[in-house]
């Protein structure tokens, strides 16, 4: 049973960079759009949106791992970065995945070092008592499967190579890393990136969500600026995809498909980080421009709605929701919703007990 860090040409793994041309295109387009809006915004807007984009990832990818971080905690830790927030204690878990999204955006024009890897380790397991190698790569004897399948049916997944040969490979990773790209597409640079450094799986936890880290350096690293994408958001509603693809790396280094899935991510990505700029200016102006038009109940449904970021509350706004929010009568529920449709605010849809209503705002989508 070979894996591919056994096979005589690795770590060389190989595609196709001409199949993405396309996406690239579109991933520099869209690099092109967000920098401009974001160029108009001002400070405290744009401190908001980085935050959120950066809460936004540490909670997804943590996610993908079947960790649940609580999402004030994390955002306060982020705030903190900027001058904001309180202070109130954050639990280890949220401090340490705040912590390192910052240090990831904050340091993104550094190059990659073993000690960074080390630091970001050392940030992501803060509070782990069950981690015998923190903030240093793995150092135990037994091998380094992920193991899928039932309790009673085990099956290897894929086996990373030895602990002992792990800062061997990791030089070598990060020499290529740091190096130049001699390919012409930055998202397959990105891919592979992510490939390369899971197959080596250099730590004893978190090295799916250090992974996703690295795919942020790169891209930034090549924009010139932080990306401020968050991929590991897309990756959450395409899991079972992202695993299958990253799995059928396992026994080659022909990583085509896995490139290909990677690069429509990144992209996808980006096209909802513009979406939420958007949603934030729109959010802004909206409560700017209706604030002496709205009544107290109006302007606490909106918050809310706000609240619930860009898909809003799933399946629209309903006269009961608004019952509940406003604890006020149905006659009065039913005339705020219909003046808050004559300011433009929300959009009706659906007559009688179907009637729903959704926030006014073009998501902008690339």
């Amino acid at each position: 049973m070979v894996w591919n860090w056994q096979l005589p040409q690795w770590p060389h793994f190989t595609c196709d960079v001409s199949q993405l041309s396309h996406l690239d295109r579109k991933f520099l387009q869209g690099t092109g759009g967000e920098f401009a809006v974001l160029k108009h915004l001002d400070d405290k807007k744009k401190k908001q949106f980085i935050i959120e984009i950066l809460c936004v990832e540490g909670l997804k990818s943590a996610e993908i791992e079947g960790e649940v971080l609580e999402r004030e905690s994390l955002q306060s830790s982020i705030q903190r970065h900027f001058g904001l927030g309180n202070k109130k204690v954050t639990p280890p878990k949220e401090q340490g995945m705040g912590d390192l999204v910052w240090c990831v955006y904050d340091t993104f024009a550094d190059p990659l070092t073993h000690e960074m890897l080390h630091d970001w380790h050392r940030l992501l397991m803060r509070g782990e008592s069950e981690i015998s190698d923190i903030g240093k790569y793995r150092s135990h004897e037994d091998p380094m499967q992920i193991i899928s399948g039932r309790y009673d049916k085990k099956e290897i997944f894929f086996e990373a190579p030895p602990s002992a040969d792990v800062f061997k490979e990791m030089t070598k990773f990060i020499d290529w890393f740091n190096s130049p790209s001699q390919k012409e597409s930055i998202l397959a640079k990105a891919a592979v990136t992510h490939v390369y450094f899971e197959s080596i799986h250099p730590f004893e936890d978190g090295n799916g969500r250090i992974g996703r880290a690295l795919v942020e350096k790169v891209l930034s690293q090549y924009l010139g600026h932080p990306t401020l994408i968050a991929v590991s958001q897309v990756i959450t509603r395409r899991k079972k995809e992202y695993y299958a693809a990253l799995g059928a790396c396992n026994r080659t280094l022909d990583a085509q498909n896995f490139v290909m899935f990677f690069a429509e991510i990144i992209v996808e990505a980006q096209n909802e980080s513009l979406s939420l700029i958007n949603f934030l200016m729109t959010k802004s102006t909206i409560m700017n421009e209706h604030q002496d038009q709205m009544n107290e109940r109006q302007s606490k449904v909106l918050i809310r709605m706000f609240s619930e970021g860009l898909k809003g509350f799933s399946g629209g706004l309903s006269a009961e929701n608004y019952l509940a929010i406003t604890k006020t009568s149905r006659a009065t529920a039913t005339r705020d919703l219909a003046e808050l449709v004559e300011m433009g605010v929300l959009n009706k849809t659906g007559e009688l007990r179907h009637t729903r209503y959704w926030l006014n705002i073009d998501y902008g989508e690339i």
